[in-house]
C-alpha cells in the first residue's frame, strides 16, 4: 500500500516530533520532510513532492500564509493543510483564499489531524469539526470556491490595516482624508465580511497577514 507522504511546518521543534511520532506510527503514511519556516517547507515540499503539508501559520520568517500561497502555485499536487490554534472567520477565509485545502485546530485531538491528512490525501478538503458548518458555508460555493462577496475593498483593507496599528476612528478617517462615520463604515463592514467581532481579531488578522511588520 503506498503511504502518503507528509511534511511538517512548525517552528516548535517539541511539536514537529510529536507530529512525527504520531505520523510514523500510522500505517499508511510516513513523513518526508520537516522545517521550522515557510521558505524551508517550500523548498522541502518542491524537493520531495509530499500529499500534503501540515503547516503552522505563526513561524518565523516566512509565516504559513505566504508559503501556503507560494506551495500552492509551485507544487498544485501537494495539498496544504493548515494547523493553529485560530479558529475565527477571518483566519480561515484568508488561507482558503491562499490554496489550503484543511484546517485543523491545535487544540483538536490528534484522530482529528489525521482523519483530515487522509482526507487532503484522497483529494477532499477538510474542515476541524469545532469549525461549524455554518461559518464554513457562509466561506465556500458548492465548487469549494470562497465567494466574491466575502473579498474586502481596497479601501476597506487600507482602514483595517490603519485600525490594526492603534489607530482610531477619527485617526483613520484623518490620514484618509475621509469622514468619521465613512470610515467607522469601512472597518465594520470589513470586521462583518471577515467574522471579527474585537479589535484582538483585527490584530490577530493582521500579524497573519503580516500588515504589522510593514513599515
Amino acid at each position: 500500500m503506498r503511504r502518503i507522504r507528509v511534511v511538517l511546518a512548525d517552528d516548535h521543534r517539541v511539536v514537529r516530533e510529536g507530529l512525527r511520532l504520531l505520523l510514523s506510527a500510522q500505517g499508511d503514511m510516513e513523513v518526508v520532510g520537516e522545517a521550522d519556516n515557510g521558505e524551508a517547507a517550500t523548498l522541502i515540499a518542491q524537493q520531495q513532492r509530499p500529499d500534503v503539508v501540515v503547516m503552522d501559520i505563526s513561524m518565523s520568517g516566512m509565516n504559513g500564509l505566504t508559503a501556503t500561497e507560494r506551495l500552492t502555485a509551485l507544487c498544485p499536487d501537494t495539498a496544504v493543510l493548515t494547523l493553529t490554534r485560530h479558529g475565527e472567520e477571518g483566519y480561515i477565509h484568508a488561507l482558503l483564499r491562499a490554496g489550503a485545502k484543511g484546517y485543523v485546530l491545535k487544540q483538536s485531538t490528534s484522530d482529528e489531524l489525521l482523519n483530515a491528512i487522509r482526507a487532503l490525501a484522497a483529494g477532499r478538503t477538510y474542515f476541524d469539526h469545532a469549525v461549524s458548518d455554518h461559518l464554513v458555508g457562509n466561506l465556500i460555493d458548492r465548487r469549494g470556491r470562497l465567494p466574491s462577496g466575502k473579498q474586502l475593498s481596497a479601501r476597506e483593507e487600507e482602514v483595517l490595516r490603519l485600525a490594526s496599528r492603534g489607530l482610531l476612528n477619527r485617526e483613520i478617517a484623518a490620514r484618509l482624508d475621509i469622514s468619521i462615520k465613512t470610515a467607522e463604515s469601512h472597518k465594520a463592514n470589513a470586521m462583518n465580511k471577515l467574522g471579527m467581532t474585537s479589535r484582538v481579531d483585527i490584530i490577530d488578522y493582521a500579524l497573519l497577514r503580516g500588515w504589522l511588520k510593514e513599515e
